[in-house]
């Protein structure tokens, strides 16, 4: 992410200006930062994504999607964002601030691309984990087939729980009893390789 400018905003400085802007953005300590466009790869990875999940959760009532048109808020480190995919699996809780930012995931997708690798994987995951009720983390890439699952283990560490390179092959998400067949998720793609590793941070 980039920032759009040096001025420090408070968070309700924030809220206002993203209720009347006509795209999204990213607060983080006092600064905005624009979130660039997803390619089409990105919105078709991020479409199945939606789709597959959505069925899934057809089974277990406890637990609801929600596309990246939902911001979610992270208090220890004062994060708004919108990942492309968020699953919770209890009752909503909201920021006092903005009762359209939920506070607490269960799972967080993000489908990168080259722009992005290097922070979704990187900054970004690292503020993700200072959500508690998050469980796992999933990165989809949108240029060569392959998916990860980080999960967090019982004493608090992240794990690689899951990868997957082949569109034969599937990825496993704990929290839901969930497999997601990576052929399913590039449906509709175009020329995206496959059986290379994720770009690292």
């Amino acid at each position: 992410m980039s920032a759009i400018a040096q001025t420090m905003y408070s968070e309700d400085d924030y809220l206002l200006l993203e209720a009347k802007a006509s795209y999204k953005s990213e607060y983080f300590r006092g600064e905005i930062f624009m979130m660039a466009g997803g390619t089409p790869n990105h919105n078709r990875i991020k479409e199945n994504l939606s789709v597959e999940i959505g069925m899934l959760l057809k089974k277990r009532s406890s637990c609801r999607s929600y596309s990246s048109d939902r911001r979610i808020y992270i208090p220890e480190n004062s994060l708004y964002t919108y990942p492309d995919l968020v699953v919770v699996c209890n009752p909503n809780k909201y920021s006092e601030r903005d009762k359209n930012a939920i506070t607490n995931p269960t799972v967080i997708v993000e489908v990168i691309s080259e722009s992005s690798a290097a922070y979704d994987r990187g900054d970004k995951f690292r503020l993700y984990r200072d959500i508690k009720t998050l469980q796992e983390y999933v990165i989809v890439n949108s240029l060569n087939v392959g998916a990860e699952v980080y999960c967090r283990t019982d004493d608090g560490h992240w794990l690689l729980a899951s990868d997957a390179y082949k569109l034969t092959d599937s990825i496993y998400i704990q929290s839901l009893e969930a497999s997601l067949l990576l052929s399913d998720l590039y449906l509709g793609t175009e020329n995206v390789l496959e059986g290379l590793t994720m770009p690292e941070e």
